[in-house]
């Protein structure tokens, strides 16, 4: 059976600008074949009968006209004539302006509230409405988009026929409409001469359009426009989707946003590889979350007032892009606990001379570092990586653990490697020197890279709590908040205590929640009374 090119009306030398089935494929009735384009519209070309595609006879970017043989098909079906013509839908829409003119303006001129109806849609069925483009408010000028309808073989562009503001929406994406459904009242001032008679749509770019505007014929009686003259649209500054319905469809049923895809086809049309190529490409990239997220507004901030612009240094840039890939993949959960490091501090505070004769300087953060280690040997999910496919756990048997350091040019995070294995004064001087390493920008690479888990304490500088993200590939991240001594009931009276606030943010894709509390209880214990440590 031979499939040929439809009457297309005056058209001529259309173009083939997608094809849509391979040799070999089972199509139904109505499944596209071909894609063709004139300059004023596209459409599809679709399966006369269900049947197999036996031989494609045309090629993109071909010439055609009505009645050219575009490709050979073996029928399923039996009876069927041996060469039939396929349909095809043109989308011309017609925009209407059929409301009276508001209180007070003259026939033809003033303020009125205009109705843009669906225009006549030859014989399609089951037009409905797949992209609602304005709200009520919105100013829109001449030629800007206000819905996108489909049928089964085509899609429409309804643009503004005059500039105006919207008053009311009376369509939205999935309903069904039919010739003079109401679907956008605008109002607007207008007069006999600057309101065009009608709009032609095409679901082609503005770039392939004649541009021939003519002078609408005006009713005076009504002040409606003529249905006679066709003028063509100005160029829309309302961005558009240059696709047919069989690849809105598809973007649809694949959750893709058809504004972030870039078309292969002709004059930038996006086909069904474009939507399938996006797809693939998504799912495989490192940054892939399933989302398509907008990236964010630029902004001129000097129109509000004075501005200084300070480029990020190399640290906090590289610094933010790990942080972003880092919250864009791991499912972030945060605990927060205190614990009572009373006895912890009074045994820190007898070790102040022996560990001045070591030459170091013994804060909190090394006592944390120990208990740390004997937290993650206990639990040893939280001293692990997940693999990049999300299906195994990958636990080390090597505790090397970072420690954030703030430094002029932004965070860095230098490792204590084999932490397990040094004693606390050894632990306190190899956190001094790995932190005027990084002030003084003297890290080795190696001294940055291999953690299994990170430290990151505010020290003295402040706040009671935070949500530290995850430094990923690790799984967990301990953040430790300004010790603090406060008011605590022993059940007789209210003593002074010594209050650490911890909070501890974990992968939930590695960890749950039950685990996370047994670890948090158990580094308490430890921090609470430090000669667990020797047990």
């Amino acid at each position: 059976m031979d499939v040929t090119i439809p009457d297309i009306g005056d058209a001529e030398d259309v173009e083939v600008i997608e094809i849509c089935v391979d040799p070999g494929d089972a199509v139904a009735p109505n499944d596209a074949l071909i894609v063709i384009e004139s300059d004023k519209a596209s459409m599809e070309v679709p399966a006369p009968v269900a049947g197999t595609v036996d031989e494609i006879l045309v090629a993109l970017g071909d010439v055609v006209n009505a009645g050219d043989t575009i490709l050979r098909m073996a029928e399923i079906s039996n009876g069927e004539p041996d060469v039939v013509e396929a349909t095809a839908t043109e989308p011309i829409a017609v925009a209407q302006s059929d409301l009276p003119a508001a209180d007070g303006a003259s026939p033809g001129t003033g303020t009125e509230r205009l109705a843009i109806r669906l225009p006549d849609v030859g014989e399609a069925e089951n037009v409905s409405v797949i992209e609602v483009a304005v709200a009520v408010g919105q100013a829109v000028a001449v030629d800007d988009l206000l819905v996108v309808v489909e049928s089964e073989k085509a899609s429409m562009e309804i643009p503004s026929p005059f500039a105006g503001t919207v008053v009311e929406v009376a369509v939205g994406e999935g309903d069904e409409v039919v010739e003079t459904s109401l679907l956008v009242v605008l109002e607007a001032k207008r007069t006999a001469e600057d309101l065009p008679a009608t709009a032609l749509v095409s679901t082609a770019p503005p770039e392939a359009r004649p541009a021939e505007p003519t002078a609408p014929a005006m009713t005076p009686a009504t002040g409606t426009a003529s249905l006679e003259t066709l003028p063509e649209p100005l160029a829309s500054s309302t961005a558009k989707v240059y696709a047919g319905p069989a690849v809105r469809r598809l973007a649809r049923e694949l959750g893709v946003d058809l504004t972030t895809v870039n078309g292969s086809g002709a004059r930038g049309r996006i086909v069904k590889d474009d939507v399938k190529s996006f797809v693939k490409r998504t799912l495989a990239a490192p940054t892939a979350t399933g989302l398509a997220i907008a990236p964010m507004e630029a902004i001129d901030f000097s129109r509000f007032g004075a501005i200084d612009v300070v480029p990020l240094s190399r640290i906090r840039a590289r610094g933010a892009a790990n942080l972003h890939r880092s919250r864009q993949h791991v499912v972030h959960v945060t605990q927060h606990d205190d614990f009572d490091v009373t006895d912890l501090e009074a045994f820190r505070a007898s070790l102040k001379d022996e560990a001045s004769a070591e030459g170091v300087k013994l804060t909190p953060l090394p006592f944390v570092m120990k208990a740390c280690v004997r937290a993650l040997e206990q639990h040893p999910q939280f001293n692990a990586s997940l693999d990049p496919g999300v299906k195994s756990l990958i636990l080390k048997r090597y505790h090397h653990i970072g420690f954030a350091v703030d430094t002029e040019d932004g965070l860095v995070v230098p490792v204590v490697r084999d932490a397990g294995g040094k004693g606390v004064y050894e632990l306190a001087a190899e956190i001094v020197r790995l932190s005027e390493a990084a002030r003084s920008r003297k890290l080795k690479p190696e001294e940055m890279q291999g953690g299994s888990f990170t430290i990151s304490s505010l020290g003295a500088v402040g706040g009671t709590g935070f949500t530290p993200v995850v430094n990923a590939p690790e799984v967990a991240i301990l953040g430790v908040a300004r010790l603090d001594t406060r008011p605590v009931w022993d059940g007789a009276a209210f003593v002074p205590r010594k209050i650490l606030p911890v909070s501890l943010s974990y992968d939930h894709r590695a960890i749950n929640g039950a685990e996370a509390g047994r670890f948090v209880v158990h580094l308490g214990r430890l921090l609470s009374d430090f000669r667990r440590l020797a047990l």
